[in-house]
């Protein structure tokens, strides 16, 4: 798939992951459309890279479909989606208080992270089949899962589960889209310096980038957005879940 003039959205695009992914697919000609619930740093990086930026919610039926039908007459019909929208909620099965894991909170991280995803990707893949082949595929999904579906921590069992199930859906989803032409692809992150870390001290950030066993620091998310592009080139990466992570395989906590 080339990106000169192709349509692409990028959820959670205003920061860390997919505001790389964002820039990585602009650099590459693409019409970007970045999709994310922080406008104001959403409608900085559409107008550095000549985007549009739509408040979304990515668990919302209706703000997913209006906002694609708006991105579409826009730039036309979108043949790359990268799925970076995510959040994280730490929490115990069983609190300090001996309190259950707050379920409205676990609802909430599934909602945003799994059935998000699935939200995006579902109506972006229903846009697309009634577009014409370009070559001998539609287009391409890129959605993000995490180590932590693997190696869940302490404290990750709704983000774990969450990550999990888009492992979980990569191949099914792929062969759902296969017969027109849509690869799907995860990437599982390990530790990025993303806005979540950005709380940390030099040192726990030093700290934790030892952990990983090579390269022995945090991932860049340029280098995401690297993995994501040569995933958007090669029509052969389909179906699979791609450890982007150093070798690293996180302790309990």
């Amino acid at each position: 798939m080339k990106l000169e003039s192709t349509a692409a959205i990028v959820t959670g695009g205003a920061s860390g992951l997919g505001a790389a992914t964002a820039r990585m697919l602009a650099k590459g000609g693409a019409k970007v459309t970045i999709f994310d619930l922080n406008e104001v740093l959403g409608i900085a990086l559409a107008a550095e890279l000549g985007g549009r930026f739509a408040k979304v919610n990515v668990a919302s039926d209706d703000d997913v479909a209006n906002a694609m039908a708006e991105a579409e007459a826009a730039h036309g019909v979108a043949r790359v989606l990268v799925n970076c929208a995510g959040i994280g909620a730490p929490a115990k099965t069983i609190q300090r208080d001996g309190s259950p894991h707050p379920l409205d909170s676990f609802r909430r991280v599934v909602e945003v992270n799994l059935i998000g995803s699935f939200n995006v990707a579902s109506k972006f893949a229903a846009a697309l089949a009634k577009a014409d082949r370009v070559g001998e595929e539609r287009g391409v999904i890129v959605n993000t899962a995490s180590v932590a579906a693997y190696d869940g921590q302490i404290g990750q069992v709704a983000y774990s589960a969450s990550k999990g199930g888009i492992v979980g859906m990569t191949l099914p989803l792929a062969r759902d889209l296969a017969s027109i032409g849509i690869r799907v692809v995860t990437i599982a992150p390990g530790v990025f310096m993303t806005p979540i870390l950005e709380v940390l001290t030099p040192e726990a950030l030093a700290s934790l980038g030892q952990q990983v066993p090579f390269p022995s620091r945090l991932g860049d998310p340029s280098e995401y957005a690297d993995l994501a592009a040569a995933i958007i080139a090669n029509p052969m990466l389909n179906g699979e879940t791609i450890r982007l992570d150093g070798a690293i395989r996180m302790a309990p906590r």
